[in-house]
């Protein structure tokens, strides 16, 4: 279903191309076009679950730097198609919302600006969902290291009370990264890059989480 849906797509709007992929369907959409593809796809196509909506930076340095990703759905016919667009300006990356198309395109939208830095023009609430407001970091991006950052707590409370700022995320569990040489992604074991700290462990120059909780 997913090889017709993206035939007919293609015939639709010329200017769609194939993208390549291991595993679903997936397309290239010029971000102007973007909508107006989506919104073919689940009302004339039949992907009406929007599944999940992603981005990618492909760092710094790289033009166009951010894709927003789009997995599409049909609980009619059971096919996935994944569609991609270039954010135009690498500085201020945005896209349009789709919650008009899907309503719970709104979580997404606002994970994807919170991890990302990419803004949805008329997204009805566009703040962050993980983070707090004001947070300076957007934490999937390039330069954002693997350990995290210290961050002042917005709390007061919490910072009288423990006498620190937040703690950087550790990395124990994570990220995974596959075995070398194994290419099936979905049956790979993951295997975590351990250089966490935490109760018994501190980071260098930090006092121990057991002794700031004692």
């Amino acid at each position: 279903m997913s090889a017709d849906a993206t035939s007919a797509l293609k015939a639709k709007f010329p200017q769609v191309t194939g993208r390549a992929s291991a595993d679903h369907a997936a397309v290239n959409v010029p971000i102007a076009d973007l909508v107006a593809v989506l919104q073919y796809l689940r009302t004339e196509a039949g992907f009406d679950h929007l599944a999940d909506l992603t981005a990618v930076d492909w760092a710094e340095g790289v033009s166009p730097r951010f894709t927003v990703v789009y997995h599409l759905f049909s609980t009619t016919a059971h096919g996935y198609i994944r569609v991609t667009a270039n954010c135009a300006d690498d500085t201020q990356p945005s896209a349009p919302s789709v919650v008009s198309l899907w309503a719970g395109a709104n979580w997404h939208e606002r994970e994807c600006f919170d991890m990302f830095g990419i803004t949805f023009s008329g997204h009805p609430d566009l703040r962050r969902i993980l983070m707090w407001d004001g947070y300076p970091y957007h934490p999937l991006r390039k330069e954002f290291p693997l350990a995290g950052i210290e961050t002042p707590l917005p709390d007061d409370e919490i910072t009288a009370e423990t006498g620190t700022k937040a703690i950087a995320a550790p990395m124990a569990g994570g990220p995974f990264v596959a075995s070398v040489g194994e290419m099936n992604l979905t049956e790979a074991e993951p295997r975590a890059k351990d250089e966490s700290w935490g109760e018994r462990s501190s980071q260098p120059g930090q006092t121990p989480l057991r002794q700031v909780k004692e």
